[in-house]
């Protein structure tokens, strides 16, 4: 019979079987044969009322990228450029600008002994405006006796360095003679999804306007390259010679300036948010350097055991371990103890977010600072004083030695340390007992406060410590070399 089927019935079937293939093909919508309500209600009894339809709303599928990746970087080479700079000789100190994130090239060492000959380095930097600026990287340019740009088209141009910020390593060049030159637009890094595709473009070891696809692969990286780590993690192909090149998206924004890859790293290179080079740009253009505004404190992170000290709901913000005499957080009010939650509307989730939101002011710039004091918020306003080139904050400063270690030693039990006291007052850490549970002391601590409590010595730790709570954590105050930090230490229960 079914040989004998007619045309039109092989066809009619064909198109059943071809509505029955997209029902479980999966293209875009589903398609059911019969629909759910009809089958619930086949599956009632006669008479009985049909059950609810229930409606399940599914998550808007992901958009493709489907930008022209060809199209984008034909769009963007005539706006990035080759650099060359040449250094004098030097001693076997010196760093050439690929060593200080690479290492010696080709894997080599460096001359032990006698100034090596007259060399060259390699780096990328992108036009910001017509008339020749370009943005790259300072330890591209750093020392360096002169510097040499290439165009896409093959043109050169001596370059002038107008202005350089080490700390951000960011440095603007001025091309002599330029005019009418292609500008790279600057995006915003703030809007940076994690995710997202991005497009380096460099002069990886002297192949010039190399084009590189990667995504985002993590935002707000700390990688201990400088006081205001704050990187844009990228799998995008980073090498020597990118240094200072722009990272793009896929509108052909700069979103990041490419600056280093971590050695053992394999695929991953980082690149300095372009909101950080806009806050400093007009500066780097009208001053040739930056100058910051400082808070002057001293901070730590808050911890999950510090913030059940403080009796916070969360570990977020910045904890003021110490505040310079007579600076700007003592003139507003900050003490020890307060937790830094906001600069100018601005959460503080991390600490190390506080050090580079100041800084992103100007000296003698107002900021509002709200502090949890406490449990409770105070709202602040510092007048900033001017961050000096290598002052760190407060306590950076050197203190007077502590003296000799005491001979009579004393253990106190409900905390687990063996302690005496410190010459010039306070309680020091000398050792731990069997089983102690304290994990955010050292020895040699100095313990100056417990909950507030000034400690002068063995007697006075006790004495507070015998207030605190049971199977509570207690929050110290200590003493570690030349800062000042907090310590939250549990309390067991008996």
């Amino acid at each position: 019979m079914i040989q004998a089927v007619s045309y039109r019935s092989r066809a009619s079937a064909f198109a059943l079987l071809s509505m029955a293939a997209l029902a479980f093909g999966g293209c875009g919508q589903q398609a059911h044969a019969t629909p759910p309500s009809t089958q619930a209600a086949a599956a009632s009894p006669p008479g009985a009322a049909p059950p609810p339809v229930s409606t399940v709303t599914l998550p808007p599928a992901p958009v493709p990228a489907t930008f022209d990746v060809a199209a984008l970087s034909e769009r963007v080479r005539p706006m990035v450029v080759n650099i060359t700079t040449m250094h004098e000789s030097r001693g076997p100190e010196g760093l050439d600008p690929f060593e200080y994130f690479f290492g010696p090239q080709g894997g080599g060492r460096l001359n032990p002994r006698g100034p090596r000959p007259p060399q060259t380095a390699l780096g990328t930097g992108f036009i910001i405006d017509p008339s020749g600026y370009v943005v790259t990287n300072e330890h591209v340019i750093h020392d360096a006796s002169g510097v040499r740009v290439r165009l896409a088209d093959e043109r050169e141009f001596e370059a002038e360095v107008v202005g350089r910020d080490p700390k951000l390593d960011l440095a603007l060049l001025r091309l002599k003679g330029a005019n009418g030159l292609p500008v790279a637009p600057l995006g915003t890094s703030e809007q940076l999804r994690v995710g997202e595709h991005v497009l380096a473009v460099g002069n990886p070891f002297g192949l010039g306007h190399t084009v590189t696809l990667g995504i985002v692969s993590a935002k707000a990286r700390a990688i201990g390259a400088g006081p205001y780590d704050d990187f844009i993690q990228t799998d995008a192909s980073i090498n020597p010679g990118n240094s200072g090149g722009p990272l793009f998206n896929w509108r052909g924004e700069v979103v990041g300036i490419n600056t280093a890859i971590r050695a053992g790293a394999n695929g991953i290179g980082f690149a300095i948010p372009v909101d950080a080079l806009k806050d400093v740009l007009p500066q780097l253009r009208e001053k040739g350097h930056v100058e910051r505004g400082k808070l002057g404190l001293l901070f730590q992170p808050v911890t999950r055991e510090l913030a059940a000290a403080l009796q916070l709901d969360a570990p977020r913000g910045a904890l003021v371990a110490e505040v310079e005499p007579g600076g700007a957080a003592a003139r507003a009010g900050i003490k020890p103890g307060d937790v830094i939650v906001d600069v100018n509307g601005v959460p503080i989730h991390h600490a190390e977010e506080l050090r580079r939101n100041v800084a992103r002011n100007a000296p003698g710039a107002e900021i509002e600072v709200t502090v949890v004091r406490a449990q409770k918020r105070h709202e602040l306003r510092a007048k900033l004083d001017a961050l000096q080139d290598e002052e760190g904050d407060a306590a950076s400063r050197a203190r007077p030695s502590q003296g000799a270690r005491p001979e009579r030693q004393q253990s106190d039990e409900k905390l687990g340390i063996q302690i005496s006291d410190a010459p010039g007052g306070g309680v020091r850490v000398d050792g731990f007992a069997s089983g102690s549970n304290v994990q955010d002391l050292q020895v040699g601590d100095v313990i100056v406060e417990v909950n507030s409590t000034p400690i002068k010595d063995t007697a006075g730790l006790r004495a507070a410590i015998a207030k605190v709570k049971e199977g509570s954590t207690a929050l110290l105050k200590v003493r570690r070399g030349k800062v000042v930090q907090f310590a939250a230490v549990p309390i067991p229960a008996r």
